[in-house]
């Protein structure tokens, strides 16, 4: 029997003779009749296989005829079962030459998947190596037919005229600059958005501002800026307290029923309201987490995110989009404004600025004098002897001096790097880290009376003996946010303690004198700002095996001492346990308030090293064997440079297997690194996911993790 040669090396070709062994489709003539007009729809078919990433073609039945229209969710028969799909286009003739099947159900007549999005979704895909499919699946919401339902086409005629329903896109009167008039290019750069134009800018906001002068209300002016010039805006921030202080400024400047919140925990139900809101065009302004990356905002005008540093921008799930690319890739696609704002910048944003993408928008240096609280550093070697109250809270003197002054005027925040009560000890003699004799994860302690735990695994070290010297002895490294709650506590007796981390994460604090405890990226907003700012063990905040430490360290910092009071109102923050050493540009930064002058010297030292964002890097993580093997399918060009392999170490359980065979006996994972110049960043991608494509025909059993510009695993 003559049966068709497969060629491996194509994916394509494999589906095909899956499909049939002589290349054509098994699927048996239909009785129903087909449509009319266009009777071939191009269906993406939610398989989730990298070789299946493309089209697949059926037939619309002539009762569907009119349901059936490109966006629209589908029921399909794929592979022996029904399953999900999108109707990318209609057509009037099918490439495929054999029989075609019907669609099975149009699942609904609402077109989710709009032409903008789709075209943004490819995009991505490709930046990523990923697959149309994963990326569809971030960017439209599960449908919730009691919504769909509910929900009446036209906006209500209450919202008519304000943004809503038939009159969404009629304007309004343009806001006052605002905040942005404290900035020389600020009122420039809303002049643009309301002309209609497409600039791009990275803003550097003041620190210490009033609530009418804030960030916050900073990006809603903005926004109502596009609203005014008749086009939508998107505004992305990295959590619902951020989104919180977005929406009520947002609330009070353009009124109720005007724009929608967007996040990722608002329910079902809740989240696809919103999102048809803006689908149908009730509302053209949304501001949300990176859940509401891809909204498919009508005419859209303006997209803007803050914290562009922020990991949880970064999508934790396949092919892990940053936000940052994706709003940026939006404004290309639509013709909108982009504009990314933060206290700092990130090395990915300053390149952009140097290149001339974008343009730099922040205060000049006597405002920024002015707006920022006064740096005090009480590094390593300054101000170490420690007596009476300040020893119990195991704080240099001059913090706990500026602590005491300020808790006359207001509450008092103190930064601490790490959760929990000692969440890292070392060998009392040595002073190596304790690790686990298990999975050699970091041993710490949950309570006073507890026993050192291990924080990967959970295992109880009994018995510790250390690795290096053999010490039984611990010591702390690290104070965690409880204990520095208990210290402080009994180091201003009668003063309020509150603590804001993992579990419980408060929103604000009254202006009365309180401490403020908190972790990094939790910091509560006073009322009237905090009078004094501490900033705890600050080496623990670069002590980090990544390439950002030293950029993320001062996010941080920046991020908290913004909440203080500018220096011409007293407010002062203390920088404790800086290495000078090896730390002096990174405090300089700080002290100066000029993360610019600090950020360009570090993308100028990553431009010397070949190292990102001056490149593009992909990691690919898995068994020695597969890795190889995965090379190997990719057909990579000879200048694409191989840094490895290494051991695979992850961050944290989650992040995956050890280096070790694992219990079951799995084999150790490496990690091997792929470098090339930015503009071979698209060959390199496309042969990453050429690559996962003929793996997945082959159906290999070891998989091979890909992910394109990695955030960690580059220390």
């Amino acid at each position: 029997m003559n049966e068709a040669r497969t060629d491996v090396s194509d994916p394509l070709s494999l589906v095909r003779a899956v499909a049939s062994p002589r290349g054509r489709s098994r699927v048996m003539p239909s009785v129903q009749q087909s449509a009319e007009v266009d009777p071939v729809a191009r269906v993406l078919v939610d398989v989730g296989l990298s070789h299946l990433d493309r089209p697949f073609e059926y037939y619309v039945p002539v009762a569907m005829a009119d349901l059936a229209v490109p966006g629209v969710r589908v029921k399909v028969r794929f592979a022996g079962q029904d399953v999900d799909g999108y109707i990318l286009a209609r057509a009037a003739t099918a490439e495929h030459v054999g029989t075609l099947a019907p669609l099975r159900k149009v699942v609904s007549a609402e077109a989710v998947l709009t032409p903008a999005v789709l075209a943004l979704a490819r995009v991505i895909a490709d930046r990523y190596a990923g697959t149309l499919g994963d990326v569809v699946r971030l960017a439209v919401p599960p449908r919730h037919a009691t919504a769909e339902k509910n929900l009446p086409m036209e906006a209500p005629a209450a919202s008519a005229g304000a943004g809503g329903g038939r009159d969404a896109g009629a304007a309004w009167a343009a806001p006052a600059p605002g905040p942005w008039s404290s900035y020389p290019a600020g009122t420039s750069f809303l002049r643009h958005l309301a002309a209609g134009d497409t600039p791009a800018a990275s803003w550097l906001a003041l620190p210490g501002q009033q609530r009418d002068q804030d960030w916050p209300a900073a990006l809603a002016v903005a926004a109502a800026t596009s609203l005014a010039a008749g086009r939508g805006a998107l505004i992305v921030v990295p959590d619902h307290r951020d989104v919180d202080r977005v929406d009520a400024v947002l609330l009070q400047m353009l009124g109720s029923g005007r724009h929608v919140r967007l996040t990722a925990g608002q329910g079902p139900q809740a989240r696809y309201t919103a999102w048809l809101k803006v689908l149908r065009g009730h509302v053209r302004c949304v501001v949300g987490t990176r859940a509401a990356v891809f909204a498919p905002v009508r005419d859209l005008g303006l997209v803007a995110w803050w914290d562009d540093g922020d990991d949880v921008l970064v999508e934790q799930r396949a092919p892990y989009p940053h936000v940052r690319e994706v709003l940026r890739a939006r404004a290309r696609l639509e013709g909108a404004a982009l504009l990314t704002g933060g206290f700092t910048r990130t090395t990915a944003v300053q390149q952009w600025v140097g290149s001339g993408e974008v343009r730099s928008v922040c205060a000049d240096l006597a405002s920024r004098r002015l707006a920022a609280p006064r740096v005090v550093v009480a590094g390593e070697g300054t101000d170490v002897e420690r007596d009476g109250a300040a020893a119990h809270a195991h704080l240099p003197p001059a913090a706990w001096r500026a602590a005491k002054s300020a808790l006359e005027q207001g509450p008092v925040l103190i930064q601490v790097p790490r959760r929990g009560y000692l969440p890292s000890l070392s060998c009392q003699h040595c002073r190596e880290p304790a690790r686990c004799a298990r999975c050699h994860g970091p041993l710490g302690l949950t309570a006073a009376d507890a026993v050192p735990t291990c924080r990967w695994c959970g295992t109880v070290a009994r018995a510790f003996e250390c690795t290096s010297c053999g010490g039984v002895a611990m010591r702390s490294t690290v104070v965690g946010a409880r204990r520095t709650a208990e210290e402080l506590g009994r180091a201003f007796p009668g003063v309020p303690v509150h603590t804001s981390g993992a579990g419980e994460v408060l929103a604000s604090v009254p202006a009365r004198p309180s401490l403020v405890i908190a972790t990094p990226g939790a910091e509560p907003v006073a009322e009237d700002g905090y009078a004094a700012t501490l900033l705890l063990d600050a080496w623990a905040s670069m002590d980090r095996p990544t390439l950002d430490a030293s950029e993320e360290a001062l996010r941080r910092w920046l991020a908290a001492a913004a909440l203080t009071r500018g220096a011409a109102r007293g407010g002062v923050t203390v920088l404790c346990g800086a290495p000078m050493h090896t730390t002096l540009p990174l405090v300089e930064a700080l002290v100066r308030w000029d993360p610019a002058w600090f950020v360009a010297r570090e993308l100028a030292e990553r431009v010397e090293l070949s190292l990102p964002p001056t490149v593009r890097m992909a990691r690919l993580v898995g068994p020695r064997v597969a890795v190889q093997r995965a090379v190997e399918a990719a057909g990579l060009a000879d200048s694409v440079e191989l840094l490895g392999p290494l051991p695979w170490i992850p961050a944290s359980p989650a992040a995956g297997a050890g280096t070790g065979a694992g219990d079951d006996g799995a084999a150790p994972k490496i990690q091997l690194l792929l470098r090339v110049a930015l503009d071979e960043g698209p060959a390199l991608t496309a042969a990453l996911t050429h690559m996962k494509a003929i793996r997945s025909a082959r159906k290999e059993r070891e998989p091979v993790a890909v992910r394109v510009d990695p955030v960690d695993g580059l220390g």
